[in-house]
């Protein structure tokens, strides 16, 4: 993994800097805790042990902290530990795992605070992009992994999001007369021109479907209840982008970050209007096991203040879905 330049410190090692990674570290003018925070990289490679040695024209790459130093405050918001696995509710604006930043503060790290583990011992089912909220589900146990990958290939992995987006063709090719309330979208995803993104037929795509279904409008919005059948990087986000709805505050896919209201009132969005509200997993029984997250008050706001009516919420994850 690489760290993205406008978010980096570089340094290319010369001689006499030093010989190891933390007296590069120190010398860049950041603490010597950036490496135990994962915010440091000797290439394209993560740093862990400050004593590892560096050649002289090695490029040493440095994370940006967080601001305000909320990466050591935050707390990992569990919603239940059971069979082996561990549900926590993920809130817009951290990553799942570690990134650019460093590791310290990502959500493994944050559930594996709370458990009182090691980070290796946190096994990664499901991810949530940084700027999007809600269920994710970690195993703790390699019995439990090997059990979510079945349910994974077996269908039987159920993931509810809801989202808002512009009211705009909901169908790629769709007329306003035959525009649906719901459907299937299924146009594979590859990679796109920036590594970091992806996009709907890219290069090296591969089979990707989401079914979608219109709760309610407000505003010129739609709600969206989604249920991503395949686990591509970006899917909903790719797919709602296609077919001429980008979510709201998704700012890379193309959708808008802020509105002016008929009130003259400016509706902004910092993170991206989806979230991942419900999922469903097999227990070691055989049973099923569900973890919910409430709906973050700010995206309560944006749809109240568009007009839309509180209940559409509860609508939206008990809204049947097409297979």
């Amino acid at each position: 993994m690489s760290v993205p330049r406008s978010q980096q410190r570089r340094w290319v090692v010369r001689e006499g800097d030093g010989g190891t990674v933390g007296a590069i570290v120190v010398r860049a003018g950041e603490g010597a805790h950036a490496v135990a925070e994962g915010r440091v990289f000797v290439g394209r490679l993560r740093v862990t042990d400050a004593s590892r040695r560096v050649n002289v024209g090695d490029e040493v790459n440095i994370g940006r902290a967080p601001a305000g130093g909320a990466r050591v405050q935050a707390k990992a918001d569990v919603i239940w530990e059971r069979d082996g696995l561990l549900a926590c509710n993920k809130p817009a604006g951290i990553p799942t795992v570690a990134d650019h930043v460093g590791a310290s503060h990502a959500l493994v790290a944050l559930a594996a605070d709370w458990a009182g583990c090691a980070v290796s011992d946190v096994r990664v089912t499901s991810r949530l992009d940084r700027a999007v909220s809600g269920v994710v589900v970690f195993a703790t146990t390699a019995l439990a992994e090997s059990r979510l990958r079945r349910a994974r290939e077996q269908g039987l992995y159920g993931r509810r999001y809801i989202a808002l987006a512009p009211e705009m063709l909901l169908e790629p090719g769709a007329s306003e007369a035959t525009r649906g309330s719901s459907g299937v979208w299924n146009t594979p995803i590859g990679e796109g021109p920036d590594p970091l993104h992806r996009a709907a037929n890219g290069a090296n795509a591969k089979p990707a479907r989401t079914s979608w279904a219109r709760v309610a409008r407000a505003g010129g919005f739609a709600m969206l209840a989604v249920g991503p059948h395949t686990g591509r990087t970006h899917q909903i986000r790719v797919h709602a982008s296609h077919a001429g709805t980008p979510l709201f505050g998704d700012r890379d896919y193309g959708g808008v970050t802020r509105i002016t209201l008929e009130t003259g009132r400016v509706l902004s969005l910092t993170r991206i209007a989806l979230h991942a509200a419900q999922v469903t997993v097999p227990g070691h029984d055989g049973g099923s096991l569900v973890a919910a997250a409430p709906i973050p008050l700010e995206l309560q706001q944006v749809w109240s203040s568009l007009g839309g009516a509180p209940e559409a919420w509860a609508l939206a994850l008990t809204r049947e879905l097409d297979p």
